[in-house]
C-alpha cells in the first residue's frame, strides 16, 4: 500500500504519545520546581528574525521552510520556527524586556529540510532559557537542570561536553582575520567542522601551531586543564584570558557540584549565536541535547543589553531512551458480563467512581487489549443485585466483591503495597 504520509514526517502512534507525555511531564515538573516558568511561542515567525541579526549558520538558513505571507509578492517571507531560542527572545523583548531577568522553558516542534525524506523534517524539544543573568552559576544551574531532567528519565551514563563560544570567537579575533572570514570559519565550527578550521588556521598562522593544536586538542575532565592553557594562548594574546576565565569559573563550580564532563574545544556544535560557554549531552552514539550561552542575540534584536543562556533536549532521542515510561496509574478494565440497562448505568458509575478517585477506567468496548491494564473488574447483573469479580493480572488472583466502596478498598490496599515496597 502506498503511503499519504508526507515525505520527511511522522505520526505518533499511542505508545508514541505514551512515551512523549512521560518525557514532557518529567521535563516540565523539573523546570517548575526550578522555579521556571512555560511559554509557547508562534510556529510561525519573520524570516529576517533569522537572518538580520546572523542569528543561524549559513548551512542551517539553508534548511528552513520559508515562505511568502498571504499577500502575494508584496507580503512578508516567513518561516516554520527552525529554532526555539530566536523566538523566545522575541517574546521576551516584546512581553518580558521590563521584568528582568526572566526564566523560561518551553516544550515546541521545529522544522528544518532534509532533502532525502529519509529523517524527520520536524522534530519536538524541551527547551529553557534563563534571560538576564550573565553568571557562570547561570550557565551551570542550565546543565544540572537538564541533567536533573535527564536523570528523572532514567538515562543512564550521560557524558557532558564542554566548550567555548567566546574563546573561540576572541581567538579568531586575534588572529587577525577579516570580519566575514570570522564569521565563516565560525559557522563552519558550529557546524561541525571543526579540524577543517584549525588546518586552515594553522597553515596561514604556523608559528601558533603549537599552542592552537593544544587548545583544541585538549581532553581534560577538570578545571586544571584550562589553567595550563594560560600561557600557551598568552602567545597568541592576552584578550583570550577573559574568555579562559568564564571557562575556569563554569567548569570549577561543576567541579564543586559533583558534576563529571569532559573538556573538548572540537566538540563545540550549535548556533551562530553563541557567545560563551557550550555543552552538549550524549548518551552512547546518541546527541540528547545542549546549549550554552548567547549574550549577544537579544541585543542584536534591538533588546537592549541582555545577557542570556539556554539549553534544548531532544525530545525524539528522549523518547527512546526513557525509561519506566509506562501508565503509573493503576487502570482497571471495566466489562459487562451481560447487557443489561442496569449493568451499563453501574458501569459508567462504577467508572465515574474510579475516575474521581485518580484510577484509569477503561470501559471495554470491544478494541482494547486487556493486557494495558493491571486490573479487569467484571460485572454481572444477578436480577436482584450486581456482582463484581475483580482481577488482578499481575498475579491472577480474582476477588469476588459485592460493592463499589469494596473495589477501591482492594485497589488502595495494592497501592498502598506497591508504594511502600518501591
Amino acid at each position: 500500500m502506498e503511503t499519504l504520509r508526507c515525505k520527511g514526517s511522522r505520526d505518533l502512534l499511542p505508545d508514541d504519545m505514551a512515551r512523549f507525555r512521560h518525557v514532557e511531564q518529567t521535563f516540565r515538573s523539573c523546570c517548575l520546581k526550578w522555579g521556571y516558568d512555560e511559554v509557547r511561542t508562534s510556529t510561525l515567525e519573520y524570516l529576517h528574525l533569522f537572518t538580520s541579526t546572523g542569528t543561524l549558520t549559513s548551512n542551517m538558513l539553508s534548511k528552513v521552510y520559508s515562505f511568502l505571507d498571504w499577500n502575494g509578492w508584496s507580503g512578508e517571507r516567513v518561516v516554520l520556527r527552525p529554532d526555539g531560542t530566536i523566538p523566545a527572545a522575541r517574546l521576551y523583548i516584546e512581553n518580558m524586556v521590563q521584568s528582568g531577568v526572566a526564566k523560561l522553558f518551553y516544550v515546541e516542534n521545529m522544522f528544518s529540510f532534509e532533502e532525502t525524506g529519509r529523517e524527520s523534517r520536524e522534530r519536538w524539544q524541551c527547551g529553557v532559557e534563563l534571560v538576564g543573568s550573565a553568571s557562570p552559576s547561570a550557565d551551570v544551574e542550565l546543565i544540572m537542570l537538564a541533567l536533573e531532567v535527564m536523570a528523572q528519565l532514567g538515562l543512564d551514563e550521560v557524558r557532558l561536553q564542554l566548550s567555548h563560544a567566546g574563546l573561540i570567537r576572541t581567538l579568531l579575533r586575534e588572529l587577525g582575520l577579516a570580519p566575514a572570514e570570522q564569521s565563516r570559519m565560525f559557522d563552519q565550527i558550529m557546524d561541525g567542522r571543526t579540524r577543517e578550521v584549525l588546518a586552515q588556521i594553522i597553515a596561514d598562522n604556523p608559528q601558533f601551531k603549537e599552542p592552537l593544536s593544544m587548545l583544541f586538542d585538549l581532553q581534560g575532565n577538570s578545571a586544571g586543564f584550562l589553567h595550563n592553557l594560560r600561557l600557551p594562548l598568552a602567545r597568541i594574546s592576552s584578550r583570550l584570558e577573559a574568555s579562559l576565565d568564564n571557562f575556569i569559573s563554569i567548569a570549577q563550580l561543576l567541579t564543586d557540584l559533583g558534576c563529571s564532563y569532559q573538556i573538548d574545544m572540537s566538540s563545540g556544535r550549535g548556533f551562530e549565536y553563541y557567545t560563551g560557554i557550550l555543552f552538549q549531552f550524549r548518551v552512547a552514539e546518541h546527541r540528547v541535547g545542549g546549549g550554552g550561552r548567547y549574550d549577544d542575540l537579544i541585543p542584536l534584536m534591538a533588546g537592549g543589553d541582555i545577557s542570556a543562556s539556554g539549553f534544548a533536549l531532544d525530545v525524539d532521542h528522549l523518547m527512546i531512551l526513557a525509561k519506566d515510561w509506562a501508565n503509573t496509574y493503576a487502570g482497571v478494565l471495566i466489562r459487562n458480563l451481560d447487557d443489561t440497562i442496569g449493568t451499563e448505568k453501574l458501569s459508567f458509575g462504577i467508572a465515574a467512581l474510579l475516575r474521581k478517585k485518580g484510577y484509569l477506567a477503561d470501559r471495554l468496548q470491544g478494541n482494547v487489549a486487556a493486557a494495558r491494564h493491571r486490573w479487569i473488574l467484571s460485572i454481572r447483573d444477578e436480577g436482584d443485585r450486581a456482582t463484581f469479580l475483580l482481577t488482578d493480572q499481575r498475579n491472577g488472583m480474582a476477588t469476588q466483591l459485592d460493592s463499589p466502596a469494596e473495589i477501591l478498598g482492594i485497589l488502595q490496599i495494592a497501592n498502598a503495597t506497591q508504594a511502600s515496597s518501591s
